[in-house]
């Protein structure tokens, strides 16, 4: 006998996607059934997109779960869970739907399996609305190591928007229990780096232009450190054209931070490395120890360890309010923010402190 179905209200604050992943992770890793109302209401179009539904089957998949109103366009999807299997699992998106959002949805489930996973990917690897998977790989995989968490990521194959096409495989190990991070302190930023991309017909050219213009406009603010921006040509591993960039900033805490832009018709190569480096310079200023789109990615993490898991942020995001009032609903972790006073007033920093709910994984 199930307990009755846990009642998420998908509308409510950032009312996007990240409601739907979060409680279907959630769902499978704690085993107790949910149902998601209004999803995405608020969206021009409402209801599951393709990329969500992988994502749902995904989890469903995992954890040998019966989904119900899994459908394009649905708004109301209900999901109970079994137990959760490790092996080979496959999701496909079918368009350029983000791979990182799959991964996202999966990695903490596949964390609680009885075995390691090996989960294939298939969508967009540099998706517009999504982390890219550089950011993935560079960014999110250090700091989610700190918790205990180890995987793999394959890129075997790039794919851009409108195509798709791309393909990364994950293996991720199963742990016993997550450990609470403490991230307070920033430290000097130590170095600075990244790609600038150019991926099919479009010319290389591009990739110079973007890199060039993020050194620019990084050396203006930092000029002690070297910054290394290596344009680079996507040959054989790419599939459809695209262009892009991410700089990524190392701290000597082992904090990291990035900035990202990718290419869009008819806009210059220029402003793109700019924008991508105007985002970093903005999530290096705060001091805080996260950068805006790693926020709300950790609360899963810090939700489930055991323990009190403390982590300094910038201003804190419409996305990382929603992940904690979701993680709060499903699990019996706590959440409180307090703003961080002993800075000057240019740069405001909270901590976002958890006392975790302590998942176990029964497999293990």
């Amino acid at each position: 006998m199930h307990s009755a179905a846990a009642e998420i209200d998908g509308s409510a604050l950032e009312g996007g996607g990240q409601i739907l992943r979060l409680s279907a992770s959630l769902s499978c890793i704690t085993g107790s059934p949910i149902k998601i109302t209004k999803i995405r209401a608020g969206r021009s179009t409402p209801g599951l997109r393709p990329q969500h539904l992988s994502g749902l089957q995904l989890v469903s998949d995992l954890c040998s779960g019966s989904l119900q109103g899994a459908a394009i366009g649905s708004t109301d999807v209900s999901l109970t869970p079994g137990r959760i299997r490790g092996g080979s699992h496959t999701a496909d998106t079918q368009t350029a739907g983000s791979v990182c959002l799959l991964m996202q949805v999966a990695l903490p489930c596949a964390l609680f399996a009885d075995g390691a996973s090996q989960l294939c990917l298939k969508g967009g690897t540099n998706a517009e609305m999504a982390p890219q998977i550089d950011y993935t790989v560079k960014v999110f995989k250090p700091i989610v190591e700190k918790f205990g968490v180890h995987f793999d990521c394959d890129i075997r194959m790039r794919g851009y928007y409108p195509r798709g096409g791309g393909e990364v495989l994950v293996t991720v190990n199963p742990v016993k229990e997550l450990q609470p991070v403490v991230m307070t302190e920033r430290g000097n930023i130590t170095k600075i780096y990244g790609r600038a991309f150019v991926a099919g017909v479009l010319p290389f050219k591009l990739a110079k232009d973007m890199s060039a213009a993020a050194v620019r406009t990084i050396r203006k603010e930092i000029k002690e450190l070297y910054v290394d921006v290596q344009p680079l040509q996507e040959k054989g591993d790419a599939y459809g054209n695209g262009n892009g960039i991410i700089i990524i900033a190392e701290s000597s805490t082992g904090c990291v931070f990035a900035g990202s832009a990718l290419g869009k018709k008819g806009v210059h190569a220029d402003k793109i490395g700019t924008e991508a480096a105007e985002m970093l310079l903005r999530n290096i200023r705060h001091n805080g120890c996260v950068d805006e789109f790693l926020q709300d990615q950790l609360i899963v993490f810090m939700a489930m360890a055991k323990g009190r898991s403390r982590i300094r942020t910038g201003a804190v995001t419409l996305h990382t309010q929603t992940a904690i009032h979701v993680a709060e609903q499903l699990t019996q972790a706590k959440f409180t923010i307090r703003k961080c006073s002993e800075q000057p007033s240019s740069s405001v920093t909270y901590v976002i402190e958890c006392e975790g709910s302590g998942v176990t994984n029964p497999h293990l």
